[in-house]
């Protein structure tokens, strides 16, 4: 099977899990379906071992993926610097498993079973 398609073509899919990982890095916990939840975990956990890596060819990896939001106007942070200076770093010693699910149950509007992804 390999990975879910979420209804989407591939550019869109591209797009739509670059907005989530770059808003799981940017509030470390966010509410979405089961199924992105569950294909977000995968791109999450590349982008935390890039920030683990912290060479500059590791930085721009993550910068190529990662949209350019501001993560912290107070610190004058954006998302890359957020993963690289602030996650990273928290992740240290753990090798893999960066991220929980917690179900929620299902959405109103269609029943889609929704989720919180969070950083652990």
């Amino acid at each position: 099977m390999g990975y879910r398609k979420l209804g989407r073509t591939s550019a869109q899919r591209k797009a739509l899990l670059r907005d989530l990982a770059t808003d799981l890095i940017i509030h470390e916990r966010i509410e979405t379906t089961e199924a992105r939840a569950k294909e977000l975990r995968s791109v999450v956990e590349k982008m935390i071992t890039l920030g683990k890596r912290g060479d500059l060819h590791a930085r721009r990896q993550a910068a190529a993926f990662i949209r350019n939001e501001v993560a912290d106007a107070e610190k004058g942070q954006d998302a890359v610097q957020k993963l690289f200076a602030d996650i990273a770093p928290r992740y240290e010693e753990r090798q893999g498993g960066y991220t929980r699910i917690l179900k929620m149950g299902p959405r109103r509007g269609d029943g889609a079973p929704v989720v919180v992804i969070e950083l652990v």
